[in-house]
């Protein structure tokens, strides 16, 4: 599975993505709303997050402790839709590969993103998630 598939793939409910952000429920509703984040929905229309996901509300939520409004931050960050390549995805493929994943290997991905450095990008997660690897 490519790395890019993976970084996009729809993993994290809700209650995890809060514990992750230290965000409420209602703020990440709220930048869903804006259209900052749009994650994809199972049948049972639950939201499931990706690692882009966390990482843009990670931004986000940086932007807002700076003093930037939502208008500021739509403008700084690129608008996020469903056909652009930072997508969720949900497909037949990541919902079996979701049901695989133990508890175990879904942390052990994540330290994976968490140390990884992508050229010409600094990510914030490294900084923020790190805590939850010591």
């Amino acid at each position: 599975m490519s790395n890019e598939i993976r970084r996009n793939m729809a993993l994290f409910p809700i209650g995890i993505v809060m514990k992750l952000t230290d965000l409420t429920a209602r703020q990440i509703r709220y930048y869903e709303q804006h259209e900052l984040v749009i994650p994809a929905r199972t049948d049972g229309n639950q939201r499931l997050f990706s690692f882009n996901d966390v990482e843009r509300l990670l931004e986000i939520k940086a932007l807002i402790e700076k003093g930037v409004n939502i208008a500021g931050i739509k403008q700084m960050l690129k608008p996020v839709n469903r056909d652009s390549e930072e997508a969720t995805v949900i497909t037949e493929q990541t919902q079996a590969k979701r049901r695989e994943l133990s508890d175990a290997q879904l942390h052990r991905m994540l330290k994976q993103q968490l140390t990884e450095r992508r050229p010409g990008q600094v990510s914030l997660i490294q900084g923020e998630l790190s805590r939850f690897f010591q």
